[in-house]
């Protein structure tokens, strides 16, 4: 799948990729990153006549109904970066009056998924390449200016959970005493890297090893922004862990719950004007969780820990581990600080995702309750 890694790559960074299928090429850019140049060179190859690739996610927020998945918003070149950027991301916009969508055909179908894989907005500009154009995109092709995708290939990739390398590892004693070995685990694309962080020995692990899966929070981690507990939760984490006797602690890289920190950065702008975290990944294109917990099967699989005891607040992590073969034998709750600044974020989180938080959210004066190894049985 190198052809179709290295397009998440160029999408990425902003740059056109074509997906070719029996019948041609289609010309796809994503909207962030677009300029005047790059649309003038778009409308080159492919004419003034294409198509703005959106989401259902994002038609919803722009009060149109129905629409499952993706759907193609006709487009007139020329047009501004500033108006494309408006129709795929902001609060508030609707499609232009009189405009008629259209369902996506299958490569602009996988054009959206790359997209998304990619982590920018899931919106891009899309063209059938006419046949009088063909020669001058294969030239193109030959030079190195564009990269072109077969179909087929685009939709392994997006199928298929991200493939994994163990690259390396070393020991890093942590604060508070905590021994831990860090064993890094990278995407074949190279576009992401997580880490599993092995507390204590395993040889002296409990039989159903305490697990805990974190997604990557700058913002929390690092920072300690007051949007979030990710950070009290990381620390708690590894603390609880530690206590059981180790285990593991997998940091996965998926900011923002798997839209990345430049689109997480966006949905905090939203939550500025009055939508929650859940609208607002919706405003932008993207579904109410992004994350795939296929790798975190994978990683452990690779360590040889077949048993786990969750670490978690969030049935889905329980879900997808038993659904990818890891067998989670109990859950044990990881509580961290009620604030007024994440108040609302915890709330959405507990009434409109499910995650199991309301004995929290109801007593935030309450201490978080003991975890024993036994917690959750049953």
């Amino acid at each position: 799948m190198r052809h179709a890694e290295r397009a998440v790559f160029d999408l990425h960074r902003g740059l056109p990729v074509l997906i070719a299928d029996e019948t041609g090429d289609t010309l796809v850019h994503p909207v962030e990153g677009i300029s005047a140049e790059s649309i003038a060179r778009f409308r080159e190859l492919g004419g003034d006549r294409c198509a703005l690739l959106l989401t259902g996610h994002r038609l919803a927020s722009m009060s149109v109904p129905d629409i499952a998945e993706f759907a193609a918003l006709p487009i007139v070149l020329p047009a501004s970066p500033a108006e494309l950027l408006r129709l795929a991301g902001e609060h508030a916009q609707r499609v232009p009056e009189g405009a008629s969508l259209r369902d996506c055909v299958a490569t602009e179908q996988a054009a959206v998924r790359l997209l998304r894989r990619a982590r920018v907005l899931p919106a891009g500009l899309a063209v059938r390449v006419p046949a009088g154009n063909a020669g001058a995109v294969d030239a193109a092709v030959r030079e190195g200016e564009f990269l072109r995708v077969p179909l087929e290939e685009a939709l392994a990739l997006c199928d298929g959970a991200p493939r994994l390398v163990r690259a390396g590892e070393a020991r890093v004693p942590l604060a508070q005493g905590v021994d831990s070995r860090f064993v890094l685990f990278r995407e074949r694309d190279g576009l992401q890297e997580h880490v599993a962080v092995l507390v204590g020995y395993p040889a002296l692990w409990p039989e159903a090893v305490p697990v805990r899966l974190h997604c990557a929070c700058l913002t929390g981690d690092v920072f300690g922004s007051q949007r979030c507990d990710c950070g009290e939760q990381l620390q708690r984490s590894i603390a609880t862990i530690n206590a059981q006797g180790g285990g593991i602690l997998l940091y996965l890289a998926q900011e923002g719950r798997g839209i990345g920190l430049a689109n997480k950065l966006r949905v905090y702008r939203l939550q500025d004007e009055g939508l929650d975290t859940v609208d607002a990944d919706r405003t932008i294109g993207f579904g109410d969780d992004e994350r795939d917990y296929r790798i975190a099967h994978d990683m452990l699989a690779a360590l040889g820990v077949p048993r786990v005891a969750l670490l978690t607040n969030n049935p889905a992590k329980i879900a997808a581990l038993c659904d990818a073969g890891t067998e989670v034998a109990n859950r044990q709750p990881l509580f961290g600080p009620i604030t007024a600044h994440n108040r609302r974020y915890l709330s959405a989180m507990a009434d409109r995702q499910g995650h199991l938080l309301h004995a929290l959210l109801d007593d935030p004066a309450e201490p978080a309750p003991a975890i024993s190894p036994d917690a959750g049985r049953g």
